[in-house]
């Protein structure tokens, strides 16, 4: 396994690293997750993500108590705070109030004294971003978190945290969390170079559009049952006839390197110096075994022009 430093900080992590939304707690049988996240760590895998809100807080239980196996220094733990956890006022958000009792309860589920990184797992416009910035650098002073993160805010937004944080000496964000693959690609424009002008990393979700680029699906009509695509309303709009045409293009360009697609897709992501790790989900131990041979690939120049010739339309050019 290669490890990447994550952004300017001295932690390292996996280039693949095990997520658990949509898999973890419920959402698959118990056992087949406890075995993915074993498989995992002896493959190399020393990064595991997860949330307080997935499955309010079960998929917590399931990494933490599976974790409980394995040295604590041995691994990169996340997990994070924002979505509603209860149907109260404060039960939300990033006020003082609601980190401070979702960190605490997320630490007593997860079974462990710190956390490695604790993330904001949205903006939250109702309430000044010092609270939330001093309320974190006040875990990272009790010893509870390691290092802040952010998922899916935007450049001004992290921009105006790193500006708080530098003038009032407070911790500062080393990592983001977005979505990006070959089909969502928005944090090139923006979110990459801010990366690597401030030194956040990139720890990227959903890097095989939720199955579509494992070539899972064959035909926008006819989603499998038990797939992503089924189960997640958003995730419909991205199962069409186009980008099921491209992914079989694509799984032309990989069997020619002697990978999968999906492997081929991971690679194409870590093409990004910022990207320090790609978060896979896996509802079964074999697709983490899958997932992980692409960490170390290395794609050409000619590979990532014709890959790029498919992903614009060009398809004469990506043939």
């Amino acid at each position: 396994m290669h490890y990447r430093r994550l952004g300017r900080s001295g932690l390292k992590v996996s280039e693949i690293s095990l997520g658990s939304w949509l898999t973890y707690g419920g959402y698959v049988e118990r056992d087949n997750a406890v075995q993915s996240i074993r498989k995992a760590y002896d493959l190399g895998v020393n990064f595991f993500d997860t949330a307080n809100v997935y499955k309010q807080g079960e998929a917590e239980k399931v990494v933490g108590d599976t974790l409980k196996e394995y040295p604590r220094e041995s691994y990169v733990l996340a997990t994070k705070a924002f979505w509603p956890m209860g149907e109260g006022p404060n039960d939300r958000g990033l006020s003082r109030k609601h980190i401070m009792e979702q960190a605490h309860a997320s630490l007593k589920r997860l079974g462990t004294d710190y956390v490695d990184i604790y993330y904001c797992h949205r903006y939250d416009p109702e309430t000044p971003l010092e609270e939330t910035l001093r309320a974190l650098d006040d875990l990272i002073t009790q010893g509870k978190v390691l290092y802040i993160g952010v998922s899916e805010w935007t450049a001004a937004q992290m921009a105006d945290a790193l500006g708080l944080a530098e003038r009032y000496l407070l911790d500062k964000i080393v990592v983001n969390q977005p979505v990006y693959n070959m089909f969502n690609r928005y944090i090139e424009k923006d979110i990459i170079p801010l990366g690597e002008e401030k030194g956040i990393g990139q720890v990227v979700f959903s890097p095989l559009a939720q199955g579509l680029l494992t070539g899972k699906y064959k035909s926008a009509d006819d989603i499998p049952a038990d797939s992503r695509a089924a189960k997640v309303e958003t995730m419909r709009g991205a199962v069409t006839a186009e980008n099921i045409a491209k992914v079989k293009q694509l799984e032309g360009i990989a069997a020619e390197l002697d990978l999968t697609v999906g492997q081929l897709a991971l690679a194409w992501i870590l093409r990004q110096p910022n990207v320090a790790s790609a978060l896979v989900g896996a509802s079964r131990p074999e697709q983490v075994e899958q997932n992980v041979k692409a960490e170390g690939v290395k794609l050409a120049a000619d590979v990532l022009e014709r890959i790029e010739a498919v992903l614009s339309g060009n398809e004469a050019a990506g043939k």
